[in-house]
This record gives C-alpha cells, structure tokens and sequence, in this order.
C-alpha cells in the first residue's frame, strides 16, 4: 500500500486517504498495514511501516470518508496536534454531496449528537438520542445546485464521530451514498460510496507556523463536478485561498 503525500516536514506527515480504507484498525486487531497475513489494511498500518519510531494518527477520518489525514511523526508533534484539535485551532473543509438543497444557501447546524437509541452503530442529534449529548457546531455553504441534489462546503467547529454526516441528516439532506444515515435513498450522480471528502486542513505546527493541506478530489467523486455549473470556478476560488 501507498498511499499518496500531500505534506511532509520533521515532525507530521499528511497523506490523502482514500474512501475504502480505516484510519485505524480496532484495538482487539493489530494496527498492521496489508503485507501481514489476514490483517485488514489501515492508514495507520502504512505509517507504522514507513515510520516505524512514529507517534501515529492524530485524528480520525470514518472508513468511507476520502481526504486528508495527518499523522505525527514523534511524541512532542501528537501532544501538539492533539491539543491544537482539542483546542479547535485546526480548521477543517469538506465537500459533501447532498440529497436535496437546503433553504438556506449559507448557515450553521448546532444539535447535540448522542448516540442512537435504534441503533448502536448510529449517532443521534434527536433530542432524545441516547447518554451524554455533546455539543456540536457544522457550518456549511452551497456550492452548486442541480435537479435534486446538491454540493457542499461544510467545516466542522467541532469533532464528534460522524458529525458531519449527523448533521446533514438532521436538516434532512443526508449524504449521498451513506450506508447509515441514508439507508432508503437511491444512488445518485454516479456515486456509488459516501460522496464526503475531507478537503482541506489548515493547521498550527509544532515547528511555529502553519500548514495549508488539500487533498485533491478522487476520480471516484469527479465526474460528479460536472452536473453543477459553475460550481468548479468556486472550487478553484477556495483550492487557491487555502
């Protein structure tokens, strides 16, 4: 496995994971990339062997989320990044197609996210989901509308397990080819996977300074630039201010 590097100094390296792939195997498995027998393959199994003294991931993306993911390359670097994502000093972009548009072009989405009382595999931003709920902040803005769909520029403020993907139900636009979240609806736009990728990250480094990452659009997710016109000339409005 190689997977492609998109930034890379003394202390971090961040790569574009590709949808299909696990940030990190379950504790129960060993984190071991596809060259062992019968272990599955992970992001953190390629750092693992290509960084064999490296501190590992600090953050995560889901398994069928594409995009950025930063990993660090010694203990001072993860302290570091780990806070700064506590910290909310990581500013995270996706691109997130969509069934339906929403009213408003421009706007913020603020449920609690809990768990689902239907469905352990499941987050809730019901009022009534399940244990604790936690705050939770996605803004997003839309970049391109089409018959039924749309695209969007979403940041998380916030880092809860599949916010974004929450969220997005929540206001009744779930993602495209959510497995979870949109169980009922039909492919669209030749996706055939969750149309979410995670874009940009604009992050401190333990070095001072700032890095500016992106993680090109997939050839899996491509195509689908073409049913929303205009909305590549935004695209490379935002690639260029990153």
């Amino acid at each position: 496995m190689n997977l492609p590097i998109l930034y890379e100094d003394a202390d971090i390296v961040a790569v574009a994971k590709p949808a299909g792939l696990l940030t990190h195997l379950p504790p129960t498995k060993p984190a071991e990339s596809a060259s062992a027998d019968g272990v599955e393959p992970s992001a953190e199994g390629w750092f693992k062997e290509a960084y064999p003294t490296g501190a590992g991931y600090v953050h995560r993306l889901d398994r069928d989320t594409s995009g950025a993911l930063v990993f660090a390359k010694n203990a001072a670097a993860y302290e570091f990044l780990r806070k700064a994502f506590r910290n909310r000093e990581v500013k995270k972009t996706y691109l997130a197609f969509v069934y339906g548009s929403p009213k408003e072009k421009k706007g913020s989405i603020d449920f609690d996210i809990g768990r689902s009382r239907k469905d352990f595999r499941l987050r809730s931003a019901q009022p009534k989901a399940k244990g604790r709920l936690r705050e939770a902040l996605t803004r997003y803005e839309v970049l391109g509308e089409t018959d039924g769909y749309a695209l969007l520029r979403v940041s998380p403020e916030t880092g809860r397990t599949h916010q974004i993907r929450v969220h997005l139900k929540a206001i009744h636009h779930p993602i495209i080819g959510d497995s979870l979240y949109a169980t009922n609806r039909p492919p669209a736009l030749g996706i055939i996977r969750l149309a979410l990728h995670a874009h940009t990250l604009d992050l401190p480094l333990p070095a001072g300074g700032r890095a500016h990452i992106i993680a090109p659009v997939p050839p899996d997710l491509a195509p689908a630039f073409t049913h929303f016109p205009g909305a590549a000339e935004k695209f490379a409005v935002l690639e260029r201010a990153c």
